[in-house]
């Protein structure tokens, strides 16, 4: 199993995302990039403690390659936005990567001048792509956020959409 970080706005649509994806066996909200210590959610809300809502997502390369969970990450959010996904705004809400070697960095560098020269935004790609450091597990009523409560408007407003642009967009396997 390998690891990848993610951060592209509010963490409860990439955990909904990537949990539908075969290959992924497991998807863990959190937050990294800061310089606090096992921050709380009141505290990285706040823009103050440097951290990014984040998710941690555990994934078999032997059914899903890195690459393909970069074009489901570029896919359902905008990257071109500086630290705003939506109405989330804020440091926290930041288009992020997180690497955990230098193969995942050489990878993201390399789809991000792919997708930058391809022209499928007007604007630039302004994703941070970062080593990852640590990993702080967010609160438990964040995890499986979409699936405890699908009927919530956040969640039918924002999370089901970004559910059936995965299913109408890309070609992977997903598990639901």
């Amino acid at each position: 199993m390998e690891y990848a970080t993610f951060g592209a706005g509010c963490f409860w649509c990439v955990e909904a995302v990537f949990q539908e994806i075969k290959g992924v066996e497991s998807v863990v909200s959190g937050y990294a990039g800061g310089h606090v210590d096992n921050p709380t959610y009141k505290q990285v809300v706040t823009g103050l403690t440097g951290h990014a809502e984040v998710t941690q997502i555990q994934f078999d390369p032997e059914e899903l390659s890195y690459e393909e969970l970069l074009e489901v990450f570029f896919g359902t959010h905008d990257p071109t936005t500086l630290n705003r996904q939506g109405n989330d705004v804020g440091t926290q809400y930041r288009s992020i990567i997180f690497y955990h070697n230098k193969e995942q960095k050489e990878i993201a560098e390399r789809v991000i001048d792919r997708l930058d020269r391809s022209g499928t935004w007007k604007d630039p790609i302004v994703t941070e792509i970062v080593p990852f450091t640590e990993f702080f597990k967010a609160e438990d009523y964040h995890q499986n956020y979409y699936r405890n409560n699908p009927s919530q408007a956040y969640c039918r407003l924002i999370i089901r959409p970004k559910l059936d642009k995965l299913k109408r967009t890309f070609t992977l396997k997903l598990d639901r």
